[in-house]
């Protein structure tokens, strides 16, 4: 059995090559009308990629003009913030010493709130003599 499929494997596989359809005319025109289209097909992509880099480039320029638009009106900002801030009364303690200020007199005060409750009067109660 196995002699019979290999043998007939063998004639099939010499035979087979020769039994091959001749292309005719419709497969010709087949081919050559998708030899066109893969030809159109590749000019359209080049074409498209032409436009694209062309449109990218538009772009880039009109947002390449609109920051640097930008940039010019932040720095006029940033000078007229500058001289708002110059011409604007200076304080006269910083934060740091307005709060050093505010808790010497809350000690200056409790020290002498604490003087006066205290009274003229001596008592035992001193620390030393």
């Amino acid at each position: 059995m196995r002699k019979v499929s290999l043998s007939l494997l063998l004639v099939m596989t010499l035979i087979c090559p020769g039994l091959q359809a001749e292309p005719d005319d419709a497969t010709r025109n087949l081919q050559a009308e998708i030899d066109a289209l893969q030809q159109r097909l590749a000019e359209s992509e080049a074409a498209r990629s032409e436009l694209l880099e062309t449109a990218q480039a538009t772009v880039d320029n009109g947002l390449g003009a609109q920051v640097q638009r930008l940039r010019q009106e932040n720095q006029r900002l940033k000078l007229q913030l500058k001289a708002a801030q110059a011409d604007g009364p200076q304080p006269l303690l910083s934060e740091k010493q307005l709060w050093f200020a505010i808790g010497g007199a809350i000690a200056l005060l409790g020290m002498l709130f604490g003087a006066l409750l205290r009274g003229g009067r001596k008592s035992q109660r001193q620390w030393f003599n």
